[in-house]
């Protein structure tokens, strides 16, 4: 399996902020990458560096020749009033019949590819770009937040679009059941650090958690034998008889060694009120029409919710 880019010894900072410290890490082709952490950790900015965009302070990232990268970026880079297709084609170079081909893939016709690319819902924006990622053919997709603004039948459109796709693909993602049912690998990155994990994000979860478990086991251990060896130590250091031997544990007592535990980092601390659990209605639409003022979405509509009903509202985007 040939590897497309490796990090090596990468640092990154922003002032008293550390993102990379001597952080490694390997992308070999067709392996599918769930990049995880937490907000601010340099998901981000990793990924920027990869395309070039930003230097890392120390360290270095090794491209393999052939590597092709393709992003998925979350800003907007078509011009006002350009159609879907003419975004495809000014973007890529390619011919309408092609981009049009590779829009279908995502379901992009008639008036999605041919009306102003800027007047369709995120979702359908989003579909766009992943068009127009493809027509540049890259064997290393990097993805960031892709299922910002999908609707539900986009998402699973794109879930399966991923786990066919044979390229290699970079996602990063707070979607756990999308990293779930797209990525084979996990990349983790806490602490300046990148851990990668040959599995998908459920099992590096609870990998994290027997390690931590068994950190700490490790650590209870050492103690206890580092409390051993000190009384020993203090009992038999004065004794000609046994000085010898108090002094060779001595030694081991200096060879011990504790694994540093890393505790969880501080989140906030959110109290929401406590209120009282209400019976009866809380929502009741009845005829109810919405839209803009130049087009009416639904008409119709008639709806009730009572208190305590948890309901989710789902459906195509626009």
């Amino acid at each position: 399996m040939a590897s497309l880019l490796q990090i090596s010894k990468a640092c990154k900072s922003y002032g008293d902020q550390i993102l990379l410290d001597h952080a490694d890490a390997v992308i070999s082709d067709s392996t599918k990458v769930g990049f995880v952490g937490r907000n601010g950790a340099g998901k981000s900015t990793l990924l920027r560096i990869l395309l070039g965009e930003e230097e890392l302070d120390s360290g270095e990232v090794i491209r393999h020749p052939s590597l092709r990268l393709g992003y998925l970026r979350q800003h907007d880079t078509w011009q006002p009033e350009e159609t879907t297709l003419e975004f495809l084609m000014r973007d890529s170079g390619q011919p309408d019949w092609k981009c049009g081909e590779v829009a279908g893939q995502f379901e992009m016709k008639g008036a999605y590819l041919d009306g102003p690319i800027g007047k369709l819902s995120g979702g359908w924006q989003t579909r766009a770009k992943l068009a127009a990622l493809l027509l540049h053919d890259p064997n290393l997709l990097l993805l960031d937040e892709p299922t910002n603004f999908l609707d539900l039948r986009t998402q699973i459109l794109l879930e399966h679009f991923l786990r066919d796709y044979r390229a290699a693909c970079v996602i990063v993602s707070h979607d756990r059941a999308f990293l779930g049912a797209t990525c084979t690998h996990t990349l983790d990155l806490s602490r300046g650090k990148l851990t990668t994990f040959p599995g998908k994000i459920d099992a590096f979860l609870v990998f994290q958690a027997e390690k931590l478990e068994h950190d700490v086991r490790a650590n209870a251990a050492v103690m206890a034998k580092k409390k051993h060896l000190e009384d020993f130590i203090a009992r038999n250091k004065a004794r000609a008889s046994t000085a010898k031997l108090a002094q060779s544990k001595s030694k081991a007592l200096e060879k011990l060694e504790f694994t540093e535990i890393e505790h969880d980092l501080p989140t906030a601390n959110i109290r929401a009120p406590r209120v009282e659990p209400r019976k009866g209605t809380a929502l009741r639409c009845r005829d109810l029409a919405i839209g803009y003022a130049e087009r009416q979405i639904a008409s119709d509509i008639q709806l009730e919710l009572d208190h305590g009903v948890r309901a989710a509202i789902v459906g195509d985007n626009g």
